[in-house]
Formats: structure tokens, C-alpha cells, sequence
């Protein structure tokens, strides 16, 4: 994969040679790899973490009974496309 995007980082000791275990492993092909594979991770992270978030403020939403009545297919529908969208309304 070509760079579109090169940026210089300065590692600890410890991150630096974690990713030469890394590549020396195999796992990875070049430290560019592991990077990436890092920042994946915490992108992961922190759309997990949103998503726990939305349902934490369902969750106290129930809890006041402020829950959703009607068909259940269309309340699940609405549900899901207000998770696509991010509309929490």
C-alpha cells in the first residue's frame, strides 16, 4: 500500500522494539503495518465505547419509562437507522 500520508513519530524504546518483535514474527511485514494495525484498534475502541455510551443513556431512558410502544419490527427499524445515522432523537 503506498503512503498517501507519511508522518514521523518518535517511539519510546520499549514501542520500538515491540514492533521489531512484531515484523520479526512475521504478524507483520514493516512497521508501517503495525502502526496501522494500532490505529485501527483504537479506532475500534472508540466507536465501541460511543456505542456503549448511546446505550447507557437507552438504558436510563427505560429505566424512566420512557420506552418505545408500537409494532415491534417498526420500533426496531427506527432504532437501527437512528444507529446509522447517529440520531439519538
Amino acid at each position: 500500500m503506498p503512503a498517501n500520508h507519511a508522518r514521523n513519530v518518535a517511539l519510546t524504546p520499549e514501542l520500538d522494539g515491540f514492533i521489531d518483535e512484531l515484523v520479526a514474527s512475521g504478524d507483520y511485514a514493516n512497521a508501517s503495518e503495525v502502526l496501522r494495525a494500532g490505529l485501527r484498534a483504537l479506532k475500534e475502541r472508540r466507536e465501541i465505547a460511543l456505542i456503549g455510551s448511546r446505550i447507557d443513556v437507552a438504558l436510563e431512558q427505560l429505566d424512566r419509562g420512557e420506552g418505545v410502544t408500537g409494532d415491534p419490527r417498526k420500533v426496531l427499524g427506527s432504532v437501527l437507522e437512528a444507529a446509522r445515522t447517529g440520531d439519538a432523537s
